[in-house]
């Protein structure tokens, strides 16, 4: 029987298509690989030299369409564009950690099949990528933090990648214990098991494929700057970190949607676990964030940061100011809220487009009926409810002082 099974793996090289495929994409990753420009670009990064200027689209800005964006000055638009790079690269931080973690131990599930070698030497170049990117992110958020508050705020000591990947997350402690022992258990099966170490690649592809939808904009701020050699270094970065991740994206879908068509149909068990990982990915991106457009966080868990930053001097908020300018942005409507919520709206049909095609999918994950149970009613009903409480544990915490 298992001689049986080993037959109906066949070897990359018994189709061409598909071998010369991921043949293509490693060696133009390789030839175009943007590590040696985002070392040397983060090398001369220093705040002063771009402090007055934004490094994104000035819709890509933190809190962009609420009442506080409305009542800022210049100064404070330009430093809340930049405190959206700091926030989203910051979550790419996190959900990068994770993808080094995986890529090894999907490689290590390959390593049993006959002529995979190639699939591997793609994860390792990509691994040693998402290393640079890590360190150039952390280096200019950090910089950006002290300078502007003289502390960490969206910025975060290195995680393991059994965290929670989504930072701002609808977590307590009971969760992020199973998480973790999820993210653990998977690593370690699909390290000895191929099909799930290739449908780890559909779940990578959904991740990537959000992400290209908003990092394919942020990186036009500088293809698009009349003079590219002054732009900021911020906004390089991100247009390099782009064209990586292009790469990433290409091997994500080769693998997961041909690659696995060499492998033996997968069992009720693989099935199950590809499924599993599938609807976390759904419950991972079901909130979207009138904070931080392109990212789904859950915008209560960002309460607190968002109170520093409007008692930051750069806002200097008294408590009271800052309570109600959160309560307008975060329990009423808002352009950036709509905005939002139309972006996770796209999100959701790509990613149908996606997974169209693998026919072992639950129907729920092959229509994404958890993303699309969200609505603005729905996030407007959990903030005011989160609202009303984060203003009670905090005058409670004021209490005790």
């Amino acid at each position: 029987m298992k001689d049986d099974l080993k037959q109906t793996v066949r070897q990359l090289s018994d189709n061409p298509t598909i071998y010369r495929k991921l043949q293509i994409n490693y060696t133009r990753n390789k030839l175009h690989d943007r590590t040696a420009a985002i070392d040397e670009a983060v090398g001369h990064f220093r705040y002063e030299d771009c402090r007055n200027e934004y490094w994104n689209p000035e819709e890509f800005s933190l809190l962009y369409g609420t009442p506080l964006w409305e009542q800022s000055s210049q100064h404070q638009r330009v430093i809340l564009n930049q405190l959206y790079w700091v926030a989203y690269y910051s979550q790419i931080v996190s959900a990068e950690i994770a993808t080094i973690f995986f890529n090894q131990t999907s490689a290590a599930g390959l390593y049993a099949q006959e002529d995979f070698r190639l699939i591997c030497d793609t994860l390792d170049l990509e691994s040693s990528q998402e290393r640079a990117h890590i360190n150039a992110f952390r280096t200019i958020a950090k910089q950006v933090e002290e300078a502007l508050f003289g502390e960490h705020i969206f910025t975060y000591p290195m995680r393991s990648p059994f965290t929670e990947t989504m930072v701002y997350a609808d977590t307590n402690a009971l969760k992020t214990w199973w998480k973790k022992m999820q993210l653990q258990y998977f690593g370690l099966i699909s390290a000895n098991n191929t099909f799930l170490a290739c449908q780890y690649f559909t779940v990578r592809g959904v991740r990537t494929l959000n992400g290209k939808l908003i990092q394919h904009k942020l990186s036009n701020y500088y293809q698009k700057h009349p003079h590219q050699d002054k732009a900021p270094i911020p906004a390089k970065i991100s247009y390099y970190h782009f064209l990586d991740e292009s790469f990433h994206f290409n091997s994500s879908t080769i693998i997961s949607h041909d690659v696995v068509t060499c492998l033996a149909p997968p069992t009720a068990f693989e099935s199950s676990i590809a499924n599993l990982g599938l609807w976390g990915c759904q419950r991972d991106h079901f909130h979207f964030s009138a904070a931080i457009n392109g990212i789904f966080w859950y915008d209560p868990a960002l309460y607190g940061k968002i109170y520093r930053v409007l008692r930051s001097p750069l806002f200097a908020l008294t408590d009271i100011e800052a309570k109600e300018m959160m309560r307008r942005c975060f329990t009423e409507e808002s352009e950036g809220l709509h905005r939002s919520y139309l972006t996770h709206q796209e999100a959701m049909e790509s990613y149908k487009v996606y997974v169209e095609k693998l026919d072992y999918l639950w129907k729920r994950n092959r229509e994404m009926s958890l993303m699309a149970s969200n609505s603005i009613p729905r996030y407007l009903e959990i903030q005011k409810k989160a609202f009303q409480r984060f203003e009670q544990q905090h005058q409670e915490d004021l209490c005790h002082v």
